[in-house]
């Protein structure tokens, strides 16, 4: 009996040893650290493009990463994905979410199998216990900043059409959150508000309708890059003017160098910054195992046609 109990202690001893060596901080012992990355689709903008390119470049094999990555705009895809990640045993869960619900039993799932979570991008709806730090834009304060400039331009009257995001995705409730104010207080009109789900085409079909019905409009507020290059291809074919001393106001997010060009040309009149370059502070937290703060926000700006420089350009711009 004295034999097997000192034989019991020992087992417990090595499979002790064996816990505590599994997961060390920093890289793993004898592996690479495993890596999932949940984000939207590469094309599902300029910005995505941009930020899908940043984590690639940050987190590879030869740095040490042994990484899988999912891209779907459908939150329901990403929760399967993420679940599979976590069973699979990945050691980070690098998360930009497509809907900021329905998230927390995922979260859960992830802190009980020790999978540590990094929100990148957006922000979603749990109690921040269930991740280590979010690295974001504040979208809200991008959609109060592009409605502060317009506001600020003083037309006589402001009828909108306004192209949304995704919906129930972090960036489209803080961008459309400052316009709805204005329509709710009368202050501007609302002629349409749709979501084109950040796709050119749809925006373009959107703006198409309008033009159509003969309802007068002056204002395109389209909240990324590529859905504002769709309303203005539809106001060209119209033969309606815009931009710069045009009869419609251009907006749109992201600032792709493109669209740069477009505010530098007098074509647009504004867009907003979202910077999509998270990955390398993600990756000082997981290498230093310390997180400075839970919410880390990007600082960002917005461009006006009429002061933009082709320096501002080459700094801020993404893509080519």
């Amino acid at each position: 009996m004295k034999k097997s109990l000192v034989l019991a202690a020992a087992l417990m001893c090595v499979a002790s040893l064996f816990v505590s060596c599994s997961k060390p901080a920093g890289k793993k012992a004898g592996g690479a650290i495993k890596i999932g990355i949940i984000n939207n689709p590469p094309s599902e903008s300029g910005y995505r493009a941009a930020n899908v390119k940043d984590f690639e470049t940050v987190f590879t094999a030869a740095k040490g990463y042994d990484v899988k990555t999912f891209y779907s705009l459908k939150n329901d895809e990403q929760l399967n994905a993420a679940s599979q990640f976590i069973t699979d045993g990945v050691d980070y869960l690098l998360l930009s979410a497509a809907a900021t619900d329905g998230w927390e039993a995922t979260l859960k799932k992830a802190q009980k199998a020790g999978v540590k979570v990094f929100l990148f991008d957006r922000m979603i709806n749990v109690n921040d216990a269930l991740y280590e730090a979010a690295v974001v834009s504040d979208m809200a304060k991008e959609g109060e900043t592009a409605v502060n400039w317009l506001k600020a331009q003083n037309l006589s009257e402001y009828n909108v059409i306004h192209i949304q995001g995704a919906m129930g995705s972090d960036a489209q409730l803080g961008r459309t959150g400052a316009l709805d104010q204005q329509f709710a207080s009368g202050a501007m009109k609302k002629v349409v508000q749709q979501t084109a789900t950040w796709d050119e085409a749809e925006a373009k079909k959107i703006v198409e309708s309008v033009i159509n019905s003969g309802e007068d409009f002056n204002v395109v507020y389209a909240e990324n890059d590529g859905m504002a290059k769709g309303a203005v291809a539809a106001l060209d074919e119209a033969g309606i003017t815009h931009g710069v001393d045009g009869k419609v106001v251009i907006m749109g997010f992201d600032c792709n160098k493109w669209a740069l060009r477009e505010l530098k040309n007098g074509n647009w009149n504004y867009d907003g910054q979202c910077s999509p370059f998270q990955a390398s502070v993600i990756e000082n937290m997981i290498k230093s195992g310390k997180v400075p703060s839970k919410k880390i926000i990007s600082d960002e700006k917005g461009f006006d046609a009429k002061t933009i420089t082709s320096s501002d350009i080459d700094t801020y711009g993404l893509g080519d």
